[in-house]
C-alpha cells in the first residue's frame, strides 16, 4: 500500500477551506441580489402606479395628460433599463438581459469556488492514490462539488440564477455538515472499499444526488410560486405581493416541469449507482447481491419515492403540488440516509468514516 502524500494532503484542506469561504461569499452575494431585486422591482412598481393615477387625474379633470403629466426618466436612462417588465422571466428560463450586477459576481465567484473546490477533491484523492469519496466527509464535499458544478452547467444554456440562494445555500451547508459533522483526516480504506467498483457505485449516487438537490430547491421555489399565483388570481394584494423577487423566477408550472425532467435523469443515475452498481458490488464483497442491510433498504426506499413520483406525474396526472411534494419527501428520504442512517444505524455499509 502506498504512503499518503501528506504536503498535498494539507493543501487539499486549504483549498477545501478557501471553497467553502468563496462559495458562502457567492451565496451572500445572490442573497444580496435577490433582495436588492425585490426592492427594484417593488419602487419600480410604485412609481408607475402613481404615474398612471395622476394620469387618470389629470384625465378626469379634462387636462391633457401628454403636456401636463410628470416627466418621467428618458427611455435609455438607468431607472427604465432596470424597470421590469410585464415579463420578466422567460418561460424556458432564457437569458433576457436584466441587469443583475450581484447574481453575475456570485456567478464569477462560483466558478473560482469550483475551481478551488475541485483542486482540493482531486489533491486528496492523489495523495490517498484512490477515488475521493469513501467516506461521508469526502461524499458531502465531493457532492457539493457536483452540485454547484451542475449548477453551472444547466447556467451556460439556462437563466438559473434565480436558483443560486437556494442552490448555494445547499452547497454551503454540505460543507459545513461534512467539516463539523464528519470530520475525517486523510488515511486509507478498509479493504472491503478498496475495490473498482467504489469509482462508478458511488459516483453515480453523488451525480444523483446533486440533481435531486436542485430539483428540491426548485420544487421549494415552485411551492411558493404557486401560492403567490394563486394570491394573485384571486386579486389578494396582500399574499400576491411579498417576495417580489419572485418575479424574476418562472412559473410554478415550468419549475415543476424543469424539476422533472432532471428528476428522471437523476433517477436513472440512481439506478444504475446503489441499486444495480451496488448489487454487483455486494455480491463480489459479500457473496450476496441483495441482502436487507439496513442502508440497502433505505436505498430501495428512496427509489420507490421517485419511481412513484415520476409514474403518478406522468400516467396519474399528479402535478402542482402534490408532485412537488412526492419530490421533496425523495429528497428528505435521501438526507435521512445519509445523514442518519450511515451514523446511527450499524451495518455493512457504516462507513462514514468517523471514529469508533
Amino acid at each position: 500500500m502506498q504512503s499518503i502524500n501528506m504536503e498535498l494532503a494539507q493543501y487539499s484542506e486549504l483549498f477545501m477551506l478557501i471553497a467553502g469561504f468563496v462559495y458562502t461569499g457567492a451565496f451572500m452575494l445572490f442573497a444580496v441580489d435577490m433582495i436588492r431585486s425585490s426592492a427594484t422591482i417593488r419602487r419600480v412598481e410604485a412609481e408607475l402606479a402613481a404615474e398612471s393615477a395622476a394620469e387618470r387625474r389629470l384625465v378626469s379633470s379634462g387636462a391633457p395628460a401628454a403636456d401636463a403629466a410628470p416627466a418621467g426618466p428618458g427611455p435609455d436612462s438607468p431607472e427604465t433599463m432596470d424597470a421590469p417588465a410585464d415579463e420578466l422571466v422567460d418561460e424556458e428560463m432564457a437569458y433576457l438581459g436584466t441587469r443583475r450586477p450581484f447574481a453575475n459576481v456570485a456567478v464569477a465567484l462560483t466558478v473560482l469556488a469550483v475551481a478551488a473546490h475541485a483542486f482540493a477533491v482531486a489533491a486528496r484523492g492523489i495523495a490517498t492514490n484512490r477515488v475521493p469519496w469513501a467516506n461521508m466527509f469526502e461524499f458531502l464535499t465531493t457532492g457539493a462539488l457536483v452540485v454547484a458544478a451542475v449548477y453551472l452547467l444547466v447556467l451556460t444554456r439556462k437563466d438559473i440564477r434565480f436558483l443560486g440562494t437556494f442552490a448555494l445555500g445547499l452547497v454551503v451547508t454540505m460543507m459545513m455538515g461534512a467539516t463539523v459533522g464528519f470530520p475525517t483526516p486523510v488515511a486509507h480504506v478498509q479493504p472491503a472499499l478498496q475495490s473498482p467498483w467504489i469509482a462508478i457505485h458511488v459516483s453515480l449516487a453523488v451525480l444523483a444526488m446533486s440533481l435531486f438537490t436542485l430539483t428540491f430547491a426548485m420544487n421549494v421555489l415552485q411551492l411558493i410560486q404557486h401560492r403567490r399565483e394563486l394570491a394573485q388570481a384571486s386579486g389578494d394584494t396582500t399574499r400576491s405581493g411579498g417576495w417580489q423577487f419572485l418575479r424574476l423566477v418562472p412559473s410554478a408550472t415550468s419549475l415543476e416541469n424543469w424539476a422533472y425532467r432532471m428528476n428522471a435523469v437523476g433517477f436513472v443515475f440512481w439506478t444504475l449507482g446503489p441499486l444495480i452498481t451496488g448489487s454487483i458490488w455486494a455480491e463480489e464483497a459479500w457473496g450476496r447481491y441483495w441482502g436487507w442491510d439496513v442502508k440497502e433498504v433505505w436505498t430501495f426506499v428512496i427509489w420507490v419515492v421517485y419511481a412513484g413520483y415520476l409514474h403518478a406525474r406522468a400516467t396519474r396526472g399528479w402535478t402542482g403540488n402534490r408532485a412537488a411534494w412526492l419530490s421533496i419527501i425523495g429528497f428528505a428520504c435521501i438526507m435521512f440516509n445519509y445523514g442518519v442512517v450511515n451514523v446511527y444505524f450499524p451495518g455493512l455499509h457504516s462507513y462514514a468514516g468517523l471514529p469508533e
